[in-house]
C-alpha cells in the first residue's frame, strides 16, 4: 500500500483567504461519534495547506443539561446568533427517530434553509431536517435501520436507501455515522477541489472516495475467516493492475479457490459480488484520474481496464449520476 504523506498544497483556492462558517447544531442525546466527524472535518486548523478551510463553531437551541452518548455532558460555546450568518448548518445523529424536534430547532432550520445555507444531516440526523419541512420533493439518505421509518412518515420525501451519501440542492444527508465522513469530505471537495480534499482525507487516514452505497452492509452475516486473508491478498494485487482482464476464473485462481467458492465467500466477505467490485474499482480509478490527470476518457478507460470508453461512460454515470467530463470540470483542481 502506498503511504501517502501529508503535504502543503500551493495556489490554495482564493475562498481560504475567508473561510467559509460552519456551525453544528448540539442537543440533548448528542450523538458524540456524528459530531466528532464533523469537528474532525470542519474544525481542525489545517497548517498543512497553509490555511482553515472553515470557521466552527457549536450552538445549542435547548435549556439545560445536554448529555451525549457515552455518559457526557457537553456545552456549546457558540451563540444562536452565529446560525444567522452559517455557510453550512450541520445536524449530526437525532437523539432518536420518534423524538420529538423542538420548535426552536425546527425554525433555525427553517430559516437557514430559506436564506441559502447548505443543511448537512448525518444518520438519524435527517429526521430533524424532515420535522423541518425542508426536505418536501428531495431525495435523503439515512441509516438504512431508519429508511423505512423515514420513508412512512414524510411520504413527500424520497428515500435513497443506498447511497452512502446523497445531495439534493441545499440539502446533503449521509447513511450510517462512518458515512458522513464521505458526505463532509465530498463538501470540501466541492469548496476547494480535490487537492485538498484527498488532503483532508490523507490525515484522516481514510480514502477519499469510497465506492459502493450501504447495501452492502445490510445485515450481511460475518464471514468465516478460512479465506478471508486470500480474498484481500486477490483484492490488493487486483486493485494494482486493473488494466488486466480480470474474470472470475482468474481472480479465484489468485485467491486460490475455485470459482464457485470464491463467489460465495466473496460476497459474503464484501456484500457485493466480485465482477461488480470490479467495476467499482475501476470506477473509482478514474475518479482520481480524471481529478489528477489530462488524460482523454479512452485514455482512462484502458487504464482503469474498461473495455471502451463508452463502457466507461456507462458505469461512471449508472455509479454516480454524472459522465466522466462533467465529474472532470467540477472536481479537477
Amino acid at each position: 500500500m502506498e503511504i501517502m504523506p501529508l503535504v502543503s498544497m500551493p495556489n490554495l483556492p482564493e475562498k481560504m483567504t475567508k473561510p467559509l462558517k460552519v456551525v453544528a447544531l448540539v442537543y440533548d442525546g448528542l450523538c458524540t461519534f456524528e459530531f466528532g466527524i464533523v469537528s474532525e472535518v470542519f474544525g481542525l486548523p489545517r497548517p498543512e495547506l497553509g490555511g482553515d478551510l472553515y470557521r466552527f463553531s457549536s450552538v445549542a437551541l435547548e435549556d439545560g443539561p445536554i448529555r451525549a452518548a457515552g455518559g457526557l455532558e457537553v456545552r456549546a460555546t457558540g451563540k444562536r446568533s452565529e446560525l444567522a450568518s452559517a455557510d453550512i448548518v450541520v445536524v449530526p445523529g437525532w437523539r432518536g427517530q420518534d423524538a420529538d424536534v423542538p420548535q426552536a430547532i425546527r425554525v433555525e432550520i427553517q430559516k437557514a434553509f430559506g436564506r441559502g445555507a447548505r443543511l448537512l444531516s448525518i444518520c438519524s440526523g435527517v429526521f430533524v431536517l424532515a420535522a423541518a419541512g425542508v426536505l418536501g420533493g428531495r431525495q435523503v439518505t439515512t441509516h438504512w435501520r431508519y429508511a423505512e421509518a423515514l420513508a412512512t412518515r414524510f411520504p413527500d420525501v424520497t428515500v435513497v436507501a443506498d447511497q452512502l451519501y446523497v445531495e439534493d440542492g441545499p440539502v446533503i444527508s449521509s447513511a450510517g455515522s462512518s458515512a458522513g465522513i464521505d458526505a463532509c469530505l465530498h463538501i470540501v471537495r466541492a469548496d476547494y477541489g480535490s487537492k485538498v480534499a484527498n488532503s483532508v482525507a490523507r490525515r484522516l487516514v481514510m480514502h477519499a472516495h469510497r465506492q459502493g452505497g450501504q447495501a452492502q452492509f445490510i445485515e450481511q452475516p460475518m464471514p468465516k475467516t478460512g479465506g478471508q486473508h486470500r480474498l484481500s491478498v486477490m483484492m490488493d494485487e487486483v486493485r494494482k493492475s486493473l488494466a488486466g482482464a480480470h474474470r472470475i476464473e482468474t481472480m479465484a485462481r489468485q485467491a486460490g479457490m475455485s470459482p464457485r467458492t470464491f463467489q460465495r465467500r466473496f460476497l459474503g466477505l464484501t456484500g457485493v459480488p466480485a465482477m461488480q467490485w470490479l467495476t467499482q474499482e475501476r470506477v473509482a480509478r478514474s475518479c482520481t484520474l480524471l481529478e489528477t490527470t489530462d488524460l482523454s476518457v479512452e485514455a482512462i478507460s484502458d487504464t482503469v481496464g474498461m473495455s471502451t470508453a463508452e463502457a466507461l461512460r456507462y458505469h461512471f454515470r449508472k455509479s454516480l449520476g454524472v459522465s466522466p467530463l462533467e465529474y472532470r470540470r467540477r472536481f479537477q483542481g
